[in-house]
């Protein structure tokens, strides 16, 4: 554990072992199975040759050879044809024989293609669907910390989010926007947003916005009623200022709300420290038992490490990032206010002027608690993916 999703090219991967999509003779061929023995070198195909040949379903092993990889796990996918014909048990074999071998020699990663997707015709959501199913089941079934990734040479997952494409693309602003295409994804989980471009770029480099100063000056030719307006609005811009990290549409801070008891004005810093409510950790504990799941279900579910899940029991004040922190809330399949709640324990909020926090809050106003569904969206918009 844990499982993510990369792009790229698997033969620059550096993993203990990565899977090659083979045909049956193992001696090479088009697509993965060709990129692979090329850059392995000749010595690979020599060692194929000795292990006489693969069947559907099967798995067998080699050194890795030029690869960045130590090993390479040959396996053969099934053709589609149509998906009466045993394709989904042939196809999950080939990714259960596979982390058995890599579990055999040792491997503490491994980095897989999707197996069938490309010339064998196996539609790419069905063998996205059965490569996580098995790799996660085969993961939580073992115990096992190995790290695992589905590496994909392209992205091509956002078609299949249109609807939450459209919800982000409001973040883009004005409808002339969202024409350059993808420019919305630029978001960063910072909230950071896209440049301007062409003329309003250049209207920007010779007119940058000057930073408010932190001291007024005052006006030598201001009129009464100016100096009277401006000090109405520097009033009212104090009353509705938020707390760092708050989202735009949240009620000013409350000291009552964040801890329960009301502040007074006589109190002194140790009592207000004392004061403190449980930690992240305290609050994520409580909600274990309260489920009655067991750590290592929720940190499974979590994509999270058993290393990691020491760290969280065993330090009362740790503190997680907040990709972290959001997967245990996918874990325990917290509602909104209660995600909200914990991840507040750990000092971050969910905004709804970034990406990252939009799809969050999209899966779980829906009531889709399934982690790896949501990291494929988050990877479809280049955002960062849950777990640890």
């Amino acid at each position: 554990m844990p499982l993510y999703i990369r792009k790229g090219d698997i033969t620059e991967i550096r993993a203990d072992a990565i899977v090659n999509a083979a045909n049956p003779s193992l001696l090479g061929g088009g697509g993965v199975d060709g990129a692979i023995h090329r850059a392995a070198g000749p010595a690979l195909r020599e060692e194929c040759a000795a292990l006489g040949g693969c069947s559907p379903g099967e798995a067998k092993i080699t050194a890795g050879y030029r690869l960045p990889a130590k090993h390479v796990i040959h396996t053969v996918g099934p053709i589609w044809q149509g998906g009466g014909a045993g394709e989904r048990e042939t196809l999950a074999s080939c990714y259960r024989e596979a982390l058995g071998l890599a579990e055999q020699a040792g491997c503490a990663s491994v980095a897989f293609p999707l197996i069938s997707a490309g010339a064998y015709g196996y539609p790419p959501a069905e063998a996205m669907a059965v490569a996580a199913d098995m790799i996660l089941s085969w993961l939580g079934g073992h115990d096992s910390d190995m790290q695992v990734f589905l590496v994909l040479y392209e992205n091509r997952l956002r078609e299949r989010y249109r609807d939450l494409r459209r919800t982000l693309e409001r973040l883009s602003g004005p409808p002339e926007a969202a024409a350059h295409g993808d420019m919305l994804l630029s978001l960063s989980v910072s909230g950071a947003h896209p440049m301007p471009s062409g003329a309003k770029a250049e209207k920007a480099e010779k007119h940058p916005k000057l930073k408010k100063p932190l001291f007024r000056r005052e006006k030598k030719n201001a009129s009464a009623a100016d100096a009277a307006r401006e000090s109405e609005e520097e009033a009212c811009s104090a009353d509705m200022a938020l707390p760092a990290g708050a989202a735009p549409h949240a009620r000013p801070f409350d000291d009552t709300l964040a801890f329960g008891k009301p502040a007074t004005g006589s109190q002194s810093l140790a009592d207000a420290v004392a004061m403190i409510d449980e930690s992240f950790s305290e609050m994520l504990l409580r909600k274990i038992d309260e489920r009655g799941m067991k750590d290592a279900e929720c940190y499974h579910r979590a994509n999270v490490d058993r290393k990691l899940f020491s760290k969280i029991r065993s330090d009362p004040h740790y503190r997680p990032s907040k990709p972290t922190a959001i997967a245990f809330a996918i874990a325990l399949e917290l509602p909104m206010r209660e995600t909200e709640e914990l991840l507040l324990k750990a000092g971050y909020a969910l905004s709804p002027s970034t990406a990252f926090d939009v799809i969050i809050r999209y899966f779980i106003e829906r009531g889709n608690y399934n982690l790896f569904e949501i990291n494929e969206a988050l990877f479809a918009f280049d955002q960062n993916q849950l777990g640890a």
